[in-house]
């Protein structure tokens, strides 16, 4: 049984999580990252819209506009420190009827009541001069210069990574299911490795916040898991997408739009179902037409030839209508976040820092680290590189040379660096977030067998023993061939 108490233990190693245990390691504290998935972002981080919202959407007052708004205008600093890929190209609402440039105005109001700088309504003459593959039926715009796109995934793991190597423990597949309570104070969590004690509890897991919360004896707020379907197409589709595509919103969801990515593919949703099971990812004929229909009415020139792949994320919908961040009086020692969907993203910068004056003014001694290092150095990515930089890193390692993936043009180097970074790689999905391997027009049908015999060569594990996700996911079951070696046949 662990004996070590920690100062704090954030539970979820989401993009949330993962910023707080990133601001905490700045304090000379104790502090551990918990989570029960094999790598960190495997939630609600790993599949949503990766749009930095500008703010005009949230209800005046409330947090999700207050955090918002604070949390993008921090997106700068925070992906220069971490070496994360952030464009700040605005995005627009579409009104396609008269009725729907009223809605227009409306946001546009609550967006300066909010604070949002740079907003402005355009005509439906400039919104074809600035997209000219949008709909002949734009009425008008409203353009936000402040929003943005961003690798959700690339951002958690790169706050992870920089609060690891600030001293940060993190434990992966390691599970939360209850709470050992001492003198009516949280002092413990109880997880499938143990007990760990500590001081403060830090609840940041997601769609799971209310079984946590729950397990400690509050009742009061729940969670419905809202499924968000998405196609995702090949950069040939972006020649059409210039920027962010918002339809008008609807009073559950910013709508179906149709968004250019960070790294120049399209995407195309989310819809919104409530479901009632958290685990649910299936995407399904009748929702994937609906995301097709909506994205159409935006850009009808869209193909579905371009299309690469499909799949589902699940938003942590509150019944509150509004982040649920606080300090219950029934439960000392525990901070709860829950509820933070959509824009949990934008704001999880600023998520963080209130998480960390919360615990400040709670008790808990920060006093400031003088080794502390805010900066992160990502591995380069070789498709993103000139002729001249490229052949500087194959005269340093030959490795930079060899593509494993054609289609994303990543090299050996990069696969390997993965598998032996602060937060390894050791799955495939691991590996294709932190890379890219696998996401292009082939989706890994070249690259698949020459990565998993990389991955295990470097992990020291056969390729038998490589999973997608980890738990029973394995990527194969018996050899067929040695793609590395040639030999051929059954052994």
């Amino acid at each position: 049984m662990p004996s070590e108490l920690y100062d704090v233990i954030i539970i979820g190693a989401g993009v949330v999580g993962s910023l707080i245990a990133r601001a905490l390691a700045r304090y000379e504290a104790r502090i551990l990252l918990l989570d029960k998935a094999s790598d960190v972002g495997e939630g609600t981080t790993k599949a949503n819209t990766a749009i930095v919202h500008a703010g005009y959407d949230a209800k005046p007052g409330s947090l999700k506009a207050k955090l918002n708004v604070a949390g993008n205008a921090l997106f700068d600093q925070v992906c220069g420190e971490l070496d994360v890929a952030f464009e700040r190209c605005g995005t627009y609402v579409v009104a396609t009827s008269p009725e729907e440039t009223a809605t227009l105005h409306t946001l546009y109001e609550r967006g300066r009541e909010n604070g949002v700088p740079g907003l402005h309504l355009l005509s439906a003459e400039e919104m074809r001069r600035r997209e000219p593959a949008i709909t002949p039926h734009v009425a008008g715009a409203l353009w936000a210069e402040t929003g943005g796109i961003v690798d959700p995934f690339a951002l958690c793991y790169a706050a992870a990574e920089n609060a690891v190597t600030n001293g940060v423990r993190l434990l992966l597949e390691t599970e939360a299911i209850g709470w050992l309570k001492e003198d009516h104070r949280i002092a413990g969590v109880i997880t499938n490795r143990g007990l760990f004690r500590g001081r403060w509890f830090v609840i940041a897991a997601g769609l799971w916040a209310d079984d946590l919360l729950h397990r400690a004896g509050l009742d009061g707020f729940a969670i419905t898991p809202r499924k968000g379907e998405y196609f995702v197409l090949d950069r040939e589709a972006a020649q059409q997408v210039r920027s962010v595509l918002f339809p008008c919103p609807t009073p559950i969801s910013k709508g179906i739009l149709v968004t250019r990515t960070i790294h120049g593919n399209v995407m195309l949703g989310p819809n919104a179902q409530d479901v009632t099971d958290k685990e649910d990812l299936r995407t399904t004929p009748e929702g994937l037409e609906e995301v097709m229909t909506g994205a159409l009415k935006l850009v009808p020139g869209l193909e579905r030839r371009h299309i690469i792949r499909t799949f589902a994320g699940l938003r942590a919908t509150g019944n509150t209508g509004d982040f649920y961040i606080a300090q219950p009086p029934e439960a000392p020692g525990l901070i709860v976040l829950a509820g933070i969907e959509s824009p949990g993203l934008t704001a999880s910068p600023a998520i963080a820092e209130y998480v960390v004056e919360m615990l400040r003014e709670a008790g808990l001694r920060l006093a400031e680290r003088r080794d502390y290092n805010p900066i992160r150095k990502g591995t380069p990515r070789f498709a993103d590189l000139s002729d001249a930089e490229r052949e500087a890193l194959i005269a340093q390692d030959p490795r930079w040379g060899r593509i494993i993936c054609r289609c994303e043009m990543v090299t050996e180097a990069e696969v390997v660096a993965a598998c032996h970074a602060p937060i390894p790689a050791r799955t495939y999905d691991a590996l294709k977030r932190r890379t890219r391997i696998g996401t292009g027009r082939c989706q890994g049908g070249f690259d698949t067998p020459l990565v998993l015999n990389i991955m295990a060569r470097e992990l020291g594990l056969s390729p038998l023993e490589i999973t997608q996700k980890g738990g029973a996911s394995r990527m194969v079951v018996r050899h067929t061939k040695d793609p590395l070696q040639g030999k051929e046949g059954e052994r």
